[in-house]
Formats: C-alpha cells, sequence, structure tokens
C-alpha cells in the first residue's frame, strides 16, 4: 500500500501513480526505505510525500505534474547520513543542506532521463539555500512542499501520540 503522510488516497490506482510507474519501483528509490528520514519517517516516504503533494499542487495550478511527481519522487535521492555528513563536515566544505541536491540530481540521471524542468526542480529545491533562483514555477513548488512535509514528517507522529495516550 503506497500512501502520503496525511492521505487516505491508495497512490498506486490514479492519475499520479501513472507519472512515476516506471521508476518507483527501482533499487536505488526501494533503497531510500532503509534509511530514516526527519526523524519519524523514511527517506523513501518523504520522497513519496513531496512527490504526491507537489503533483497535486501543480495539476491544481495546471503546471507540468508530471515532472513535478518525477522530480518529487527523485529530489532527496542520496544515501549518506545527513547528520554524520554535518558532524565530519571540513573546512569550506559544503553543508548537506546546499550539497544533497546535486547528488541527488547526479544520481536521478542514473535511475532515468530527466528533463530540464526535473534537473531545476531536484537541484534547486533547496532555494534559498542554494543558488541560483529557480526558473519555473514548479521549483517554487516542490520547494515549499518539501518544507510542509518535512513539518508534517515531523509534527504529525508527535500529535498521534498524543491523541493515543489521551484516548486510552
Amino acid at each position: 500500500m503506497l500512501k502520503a503522510i496525511c492521505s487516505s488516497k491508495e497512490l498506486t490506482d490514479n492519475s499520479y501513480y501513472d507519472c512515476v510507474r516506471d521508476i518507483i519501483d527501482c533499487q536505488q528509490l526501494q533503497d531510500l526505505k532503509t534509511i530514516t528520514h526527519h526523524i519519524s519517517t523514511t527517506r523513501f516516504q518523504h520522497c513519496v510525500n513531496v512527490s504526491y503533494y507537489s503533483y497535486i499542487v501543480c495539476r491544481k495550478f495546471r503546471l507540468n505534474a508530471r515532472s513535478a511527481a518525477r522530480a518529487g519522487l527523485l529530489h532527496d535521492l542520496f544515501y549518506y547520513d545527513r547528520k554524520e555528513y554535518n558532524s565530519g563536515k571540513v573546512r569550506g566544505q559544503a553543508s548537506h543542506s546546499k550539497n544533497h541536491a546535486m547528488i541527488a540530481c547526479a544520481n536521478a540521471e542514473q535511475v532515468t532521463d530527466i528533463s530540464v524542468l526535473e534537473r531545476d526542480m531536484i537541484a534547486k529545491h533547496m532555494w534559498p539555500v542554494t543558488r541560483p533562483m529557480p526558473r519555473y514555477k514548479e521549483t517554487y513548488i516542490i520547494t515549499i512542499i518539501d518544507k510542509y512535509c518535512a513539518v508534517l514528517e515531523f509534527c504529525v507522529p508527535k500529535v498521534q501520540r498524543v491523541i493515543h495516550r489521551k484516548a486510552q
């Protein structure tokens, strides 16, 4: 069962899934299921969350929802522990926040052909931490959705625990 955080929709039987069907089961993405991300989720689930909500917003605004879905799924395609990366930072080395988008972009190109639009969305999803500015509306959307999903992934499990405790 494939779902996005705070959504009850099964994602494998709708138009969203048609956009990512050819890449979602690739081993490079499946490997993200073993990596914790934003404390309470996996990096794979985070990418699905960003992918799905970017798709929904772009479709609503009649932008390129297919590219948004694909770029969202690939935007954090890196395999190192970001806390270890930052703790071992040497002077002059780019921080994880600045560097991982380019690593994800290079990894995405090994998975599938990515368009200029998808490359912009992946490489610049950390704007304004990274430079230059995004070139496309879809890139701004994925940037905002990425932060929105990070907040949900951090807060929702805490709220669920409080609700569960009160229900007992």
